[in-house]
């Protein structure tokens, strides 16, 4: 499914990150994709289902949950942090900071892939770069 790509902090993301990026709370905050229930319903998945989200810049194995913050058709909301990074344009246009919104995006099922641990996304991330 085609999809808008939002990004941002939440309270979840910034009090989780203060107790350390490699605490099992922080990454449930942060690696989570939060759609509108009738996308989620359009695509056969429930609550907490691992989604693959994809731009031309990459993609990443989030859990999808269902937004409460009203109806948005059409777009996902993917809290600032490591598992997003890789999949937004890189480009910062000389401002020192890429575009965290309005990403061109694909979303599908994706209940048999894992939710990367930090450990794995950097690995992951890093072999990508070093090729």
């Amino acid at each position: 499914m085609k999809v808008i790509l939002v990004t941002g902090r939440t309270v979840k993301q910034g009090f989780w990150k203060e107790y350390g990026k490699f605490s099992k709370a922080y990454m449930e905050s942060v690696s989570v994709c939060y759609m509108d229930a009738r996308d989620m319903e359009r695509l056969g998945i429930k609550d907490g289902t691992n989604v693959q989200v994809s731009t031309k810049h990459g993609s990443t194995i989030l859990k999808a949950l269902k937004s409460t913050r009203g109806k948005h058709s059409g777009i996902i909301f993917v809290p600032y942090g490591p598992w997003i990074n890789g999949v937004v344009d890189p480009e910062t246009d000389s401002v020192g900071m890429p575009s965290f919104k309005g990403t061109q995006a694909e979303v599908e099922p994706a209940p048999e892939k894992p939710v990367l641990s930090l450990e794995e996304l950097l690995k992951k991330q890093f072999r990508k770069l070093n090729r």
